[in-house]
């Protein structure tokens, strides 16, 4: 006897975009179409194919047209995290500069573990004509395209050179995407004239497809010795990372802290696991740190991270635990970051991990010294005074510094809001100060800190949240870096809520320039000098009639009461808006806290000008300090 099976005539991009449209994730009970909308730019590599496509299934696959192709990655991945990596984007490009416009995206994606799909157009498969146009030759080899420039950033790479290579490529595809370690950026590669060819497919390609996202337990070994660290340790301290968000592991969290009275710093990714004002809540750690935090660090004997990389931020380059008895306990979904700092691994998902750690700790009763919760508690109320110091504006009337604009912000915001941020100087201020009202206000992509990231960012959270107050938090060298998809949320009547800082130049960039030596050069948006130097007068750049000229609606504030006032309008308001600000040079009384820990960029170790010989003997102190926790 023979078997048939049904099969349907398509060409491979509409096979494709047919098969995306059927997968869907499921967590806890809950499920998720993975593929929820497709970005693209179109042209030669894919407009015929994807783009052809895209149009025959417009039911079952939204579009969104984008401007920069980067800029369409960081929306997939704003879409991505707010969706707690259940859901995500797919984007498409024609081949060349298109496909290449992807790297830094895709990188930002990988770094943060969060999936986006991306579907960049290719050459000819079968080379009728050799070279076409965009087609990178490369004489030692004729199976390379720019498209290899993704390989590195990918959590899964394949190029689609047959039809039928679609369906293995496709399965494992969404295997990465909604694996809870491996997942990242994943590129399928499509030459353009594979995406238009036929092929006769199976019907159960196109069959519904539901993944489910694990929640691995700890292994039995490995959780007896954590609990035994736990109980043996005096001043113990957990690091809350994004996996904690990741997992929706913030209410284990909260339960495993009040238990045993453990303070919990965070990391940027982390920030919000606890709410600002919970007992056992103690800020940001590291570099950008508050003093609470980095103090119980500097002293701690038991470190209990909780889905962390373990960044140089976080651990001040090697220098912020200084207890020589200090050890480390890393729960973690990935037995890789789980080794870290020679640490005892407790492979587990955040929640599960957490919940068996608390369940434990009941039975023995177990809480830390009244001592030291009476410390740390103590030390967050005068840190708290501090940050009321820099949000303070007891002159409504001037222009505001930086942590005054935060402080603003921060009166009118509720625990709906999203504040979204990257790069620049407001990183740092938003790690200190920031007061997080819940789980998922607090948007910053740290893991790449990528200018640019936060306008297109908006946009996707917005789609995954509609009906919450999105803002993104951008410096003026951000904003010139992508404002483009301000067009895309104009186009669509996407509300994000942009909150533009002129502080002319890179800031953050300045300020470490000036601490190791290089004077700030090059740093200030500012005229040339004549000597090579940019310091003439601010350049007379209007950005607000920039943001106005895309379509948004701009409010412009002159002074802190201005502020407020336009903060608040913005918020009302149901069309993309954008509030634009000038700020001062902040002071010693309204500016942010200065670092509370070192970071390592390395200095000039020869040198004439004396700032730079001044900074490297401040650097060999600092770096004698360093650890190496084996």
């Amino acid at each position: 006897m023979t078997s048939t099976t049904a099969t349907t005539r398509l060409t491979v991009a509409q096979a494709l975009v047919r098969f995306l449209s059927a997968q869907y994730t499921e967590r806890d009970g809950v499920r998720r179409r993975l593929i929820g909308a497709t970005w693209g730019i179109f042209g030669h590599g894919n407009v015929a194919g994807i783009g052809q496509a895209l149009v025959e299934y417009a039911d079952d696959m939204p579009y969104h047209q984008g401007r920069n192709e980067q800029a369409m990655v960081h929306a997939a991945v704003g879409y991505a995290r707010q969706s707690n990596r259940l859901s995500t984007h797919a984007v498409t490009t024609s081949i060349g500069p298109g496909a290449t416009n992807l790297v830094t995206g895709a990188a930002l994606a990988t770094i943060n573990h969060l999936p986006v799909l991306l579907l960049p157009g290719d050459v000819f498969a079968t080379r009728p004509a050799d070279p076409v146009l965009q087609q990178l030759e490369v004489p030692y080899a004729g199976d390379v395209s720019v498209n290899d420039c993704l390989r590195p950033v990918s959590r899964y790479f394949d190029r689609i050179t047959r039809p039928e290579a679609l369906i293995p490529a496709a399965l494992q595809a969404m295997r990465v995407l909604t694996d809870p370690v491996d997942t990242g950026a994943v590129t399928l590669a499509l030459p353009q004239d594979v995406q238009a060819e036929a092929y006769d497919w199976p019907e159960e390609f196109f069959a519904e497809r539901v993944w489910v996202v694990r929640r691995l337990g700890a292994d039995p070994t490995e959780h007896a010795e954590a609990v035994q660290a736990i109980l043996g340790a005096r001043r113990p301290l957990v690091i809350a990372g994004g996996g904690v968000h990741h997992s929706r592991a913030e209410e284990a969290l909260a339960e495993f802290a009040e238990t045993t009275r453990i303070p919990v710093a965070s990391t940027q990714a982390g920030k919000g696991s606890l709410r600002y004002d919970h007992p056992q809540d103690v800020g940001g750690i590291g570099h950008t740190g508050t003093a609470t935090a980095d103090e119980l660090a500097r002293t701690a004997d038991l470190v209990i991270g909780v889905g962390t990389r373990y960044t140089d931020f976080t651990t001040a380059s090697g220098t912020l635990f200084e207890n020589p008895d200090v050890r480390f306990l890393n729960l973690n979904i990935a037995s890789f970051d789980g080794h870290k700092l020679a640490g005892m691994p407790l492979v587990a998902d955040a929640r599960s991990g957490l919940q068996e750690l608390t369940q434990a700790l009941q039975m023995h009763g177990h809480r830390v010294a009244d001592s030291y919760a009476a410390e740390y508690t103590e030390d967050k109320e005068r840190w708290e005074q501090r940050v009321d110091a820099c949000y303070e504006a007891d002159e409504p009337d001037v222009r505001p510094t930086q942590p005054q604009v935060l402080g603003a912000l921060d009166a009118l915001v509720d625990e709906t809001d999203v504040i979204i941020n990257a790069a620049g100087s407001l990183p740092g201020d938003l790690h200190k100060l920031w007061r997080t009202r819940s789980r998922d206000q607090y948007h910053l992509e740290y893991g790449y800190s990528c200018m640019g990231y936060e306008i297109p960012a908006a946009i996707g959270v917005k789609m995954a949240a509609p009906d919450r107050p999105v803002w993104a938090l951008v410096g003026d060298g951000t904003y010139l870096m992508m404002p483009t998809e301000i067009v895309t949320a104009v186009q669509e009547g996407i509300a994000i809520k942009i909150l533009l800082v002129q502080n002319h130049g890179y800031a953050s960039i300045g300020g470490l320039s000036e601490s190791v030596g290089g004077e700030r050069f090059g740093t200030a948006y500012r005229f040339t000098s004549g000597d090579g130097t940019f310091t003439g007068p601010p350049l007379p750049v209007d950005l607000a009639a920039n943001a106005a000229s895309l379509g948004m609606r701009v409010l412009r504030a002159k002074t802190v009461r201005d502020l407020r006032a336009a903060l608040a309008e913005a918020r009302a308001a149901d069309t993309p808006t954008c509030v634009y600000v000038e700020t001062q040079t902040a002071d010693t009384v309204s500016g942010a806290p200065p670092a509370q820990a070192w970071w390592d960029v390395p200095v000039a170790e020869t040198a004439t000008r004396p700032s730079a010989v001044k900074a490297r003997e401040l650097y060999e102190r600092q770096v004698s300090t360093r650890r190496r926790h084996l």
